[in-house]
């Protein structure tokens, strides 16, 4: 792991799973019940059931239920409590969760705020690691200029060189001095992504911010006829190219 991003949740034991999160403004168990019975409007003509149950226990026993990883389809998702008003997402696609379109989609349904956080070591070297990223988004319940995005600030490294992108109007928390800063890659790091979420109430690369008091977690599953290019992957498998 890079020297820059030591502390990621779990050790990044769990990448890609946990290299992208989504986070909701609401409590755990709505928010799976809610997540469920949209995606039981989209999948009923194909005969697939949409069915959510808690789960408990520590946190990696916990992620264990997202297990096997799939592909070109997700089966499972985690809908995760915090020790804050704020609850995590999590799902079993092959390269890691995919936050953006669920929490655009579920702050507006859920009238609350949601966000997509990212956090990727930059480990490429030739055909092996991963490209690095940084990225905050922050979706809103209502309309903005562009969907409900409200504030997004990233830097990743796309394909070889490193952009730095910012939209919608800074927080006051925000170092926006260090967005002119001379190597894109410092313009957004990692340390800056942890201050910009412990001012929204956020730790989420700490083991102990999850299931506080023994809360569950949500399983949100489907049940039933899978694509027929359906596959399966361990972790370890999943990891293979790291």
């Amino acid at each position: 792991m890079t020297e820059n991003m030591k502390g990621l949740l779990l050790e990044d034991r769990w990448a890609p799973v946990t290299s992208e999160l989504g986070f909701l403004e609401t409590e755990a168990e709505h928010a799976a019940r809610a997540f469920a019975a949209w995606h039981a409007g989209l999948l009923a003509p194909r005969g697939i059931n949409v069915e959510v149950r808690p789960v408990s226990g520590p946190l990696e026993q916990v992620l264990s239920t997202l297990l096997p990883i799939t592909t070109p389809e997700v089966q499972r998702q985690l809908f995760i409590p915090t020790r804050s008003p704020w609850t995590a997402y999590i799902e079993n696609g092959w390269g890691g969760t995919d936050a953006s379109s669920a929490m655009r989609y579920m702050a507006r349904t859920l009238g609350c705020r949601g966000l997509r956080v990212v956090a990727v070591p930059n480990t490429i070297r030739k055909d092996k690691g991963r490209f690095g990223a940084v990225m905050l988004a922050m979706y809103g319940p209502h309309r903005t200029e562009w969907l409900n995005y409200v504030r997004v600030v990233s830097a990743s490294n796309d394909g070889g060189h490193w952009v730095f992108d910012q939209s919608g109007e800074p927080f006051p928390f925000e170092q926006v001095e260090q967005y002119q800063a001379r190597r894109v890659k410092d313009r957004f790091t990692f340390d800056m992504l942890k201050e910009y979420l412990r001012h929204l109430g956020l730790s989420p690369f700490e083991e102990n911010f999850y299931l506080p008091e023994g809360a569950p977690a949500w399983l949100v599953e489907r049940k039933g006829p899978v694509a027929p290019t359906h596959e399966e992957f361990t972790l370890a498998q999943a990891r293979e190219e790291f």
